[in-house]
């Protein structure tokens, strides 16, 4: 039997994928639910290979992933496609694209899905129900979930034709150029990722006179975002050591390090 994804395949992708967001976590976000939604495809790819090539290749895809389930559809589509196309020392290609198309599809689908398209069910649905038909809340449910299902069965499939066409019918350094590309792409979000969401201000001060030194507004005129950058590095180097085996632990030690620090009023 061939070790070449099939339609049905793809189909037992999109059923498991209707529970990709049940195991959604701040560890490593939508990560366990792609694996989940992903399983049938490495079972067809590995189904012939040793178990440890098997096990990397699971353990490829519980990689930190997070982007709107719809956009997931594609994405699982074309990582299919390049699972597929790739030997094993080009596996870093799927990793890599898969960091760079999170971001830019997970903005399509909120702004389309969920900023759009909803409220337009919504509100066809409320003026149906406040007109006092019963109607209202069926057909919001259907309007909706008919772009929703068909937008994630139509994705997946679409994603790996297309991928498998791009990767085929380009040049033999494709995959090096995509991973680049990616790379640099994923880097950029989790750079604005870091600026935006990790925030570290420390109030400490120093009075000599009249004069007061203040260490956020010093730092922040050398470089802006320093203690953040520094903090990030910290634990990812702390996480790469322990390969992610004590992150709850470290989450809670932050928790408790950030609480003790502001109530000696050095964080604020």
């Amino acid at each position: 039997m061939s070790n070449k994804i099939t339609k049905q395949d793809l189909n037992k992708v999109f059923w498991r994928m209707q529970l990709l967001n049940v195991t959604n976590n701040f560890q490593s976000m939508q990560a366990i639910g792609f694996l989940s939604s992903f399983t049938p495809v490495l079972e067809r790819l590995y189904k012939d290979k040793p178990k440890e090539l098997r096990v990397k290749a699971m353990k490829r895809h519980l990689e930190f992933f997070n982007s709107h389930v719809n956009s997931d559809a594609l994405i699982l589509g074309i990582s299919a496609a390049v699972e597929e196309t790739t030997t094993e020392d080009q596996k870093d290609t799927v990793t890599g694209i898969k960091t760079g198309l999170m971001g830019p599809l997970a903005g399509i689908g909120d702004s389309v899905l969920k900023f759009t398209w909803l409220p337009i069910c919504g509100s066809i649905g409320a003026a149906l129900a406040l007109n006092g038909s019963v109607l209202g809340p069926i057909v919001m449910f259907l309007l909706y979930n008919f772009v929703n299902i068909a937008s994630k069965y139509y994705g997946i499939h679409l994603g790996h034709a297309k991928g498998v066409e791009l990767i085929e019918g380009v040049g033999g350094n494709i995959l090096q150029r995509l991973s680049n590309i990616a790379n640099v792409v994923g880097l950029m979000v989790i750079g604005g990722l870091i600026a935006s969401v990790v925030k570290v201000n420390v109030v400490s001060e120093i009075k000599a006179g009249d004069n007061v030194i203040l260490f956020q507004e010093m730092f922040d005129k050398v470089m802006p975002g320093l203690f953040s950058i520094l903090l990030t590095f910290v634990i990812y180097k702390i996480l790469k050591k322990t390969n992610g085996k004590h992150a709850p632990l470290l989450i809670f030690g932050i928790m408790v390090i950030s609480i003790l620090l502001t109530y000696l009023k050095v964080l604020g």
